[in-house]
């Protein structure tokens, strides 16, 4: 496994892959590597001859008051997880090196961010835009792998691809839990014991409404009121949203009768989760 820390690096080792007619799958992470992402990495192999990780901690999508300076990081062991998950090369760049002194661009898009987490967090996805479309001119990739449990994000990229002439397929992960439901992330890390069980209440939550959906419920609102109350029984819990949006525009739902996003973002203590279910009404 090789490991590449600047953009001229990367960029040639795609180049040389390319004069090899190699195809090549791009999964991008910020670290703190678990099962979740090693399952993005395991969706990509078979679709690629060279799988490249990349690790950055991308300044441009926290806001002021967000985790950045605390967002986890173990390099050691993620080398070691992507070497054992059979990554071909890991891009490891410094900040500077992807944002120059000087940088001035931003990708933004006009219509997906305005709903669900952008509301909540307004630099974020321009943030993801502007480093996915930088990863996508350093690396070169025939494919590119992102999770759906950050379902918005993976729209915004697919729309990003489309609308900017990337000719790169970009694959939905599924979501990763632990056994008791709960959706894999690196900020699972900040809980506690007692914010571990309340940070149960997504999952709960989704289970809840499958079933009300399965039993013939279509109204979001009535669902809606039934989910916040479940997850307002857990200890130290926030709900930030609990939305019931078409999954193609994110456009909030009036009826449920047709498959239904359900996203939402829930402060447990000071962490901030998200889940989501793709949720079909005949099912």
């Amino acid at each position: 496994m090789e490991i590449l820390k600047t953009k001229s690096e990367m960029n040639n080792w795609s180049k040389n892959k390319k004069k090899e007619s190699k195809t090549i799958c791009l999964v991008p992470t910020m670290g703190y590597l678990h099962k979740g992402h090693i399952s993005l990495v395991e969706k990509g192999k078979p679709l690629c001859d060279e799988l490249v990780l990349s690790i950055f901690v991308n300044p441009a999508q926290f806001g002021p008051n967000e985790d950045l300076n605390s967002y986890p990081s173990n390099i050691k062991n993620d080398l070691a997880l992507a070497q054992k998950a059979g990554v071909t090369a890991v891009f490891l760049p410094e900040k500077g090196n992807i944002y120059p002194e000087n940088f001035q661009t931003k990708v933004a898009l006009q219509h997906l961010p305005g709903f669900l987490c952008g509301k909540f967090r307004p630099v974020h996805f321009a943030g993801v835009a502007t480093v996915v479309t930088k990863l996508f001119n350093i690396v070169m990739p025939d494919i590119a792998v992102f999770g759906q449990k950050d379902y918005q994000q993976l729209q915004i990229i697919r729309q990003l691809t489309l609308d900017l002439d990337f000719n790169i397929n970009i694959v939905a992960g599924d979501i990763i839990r632990e056994k008791d439901g709960l959706a894999m992330s690196s900020r699972n890390t900040y809980l506690s014991g007692p914010q571990r069980v309340s940070a149960l209440s997504l999952s709960k939550s989704l289970n809840l409404a499958r079933e009300l959906i399965a039993g013939g419920e279509t109204n979001p609102y009535t669902i809606k009121n039934r989910l916040e109350r479940l997850i307002r029984s857990f200890a130290e819990t926030n709900i930030e949203y609990i939305c019931f949006c078409d999954p193609q525009t994110l456009e909030d739902m009036e009826k449920i009768d047709r498959q239904v996003l359900l996203a939402m973002a829930v402060n447990v203590g000071k962490t901030r989760l998200i889940d989501n279910a793709l949720i079909n009404p005949s099912q």
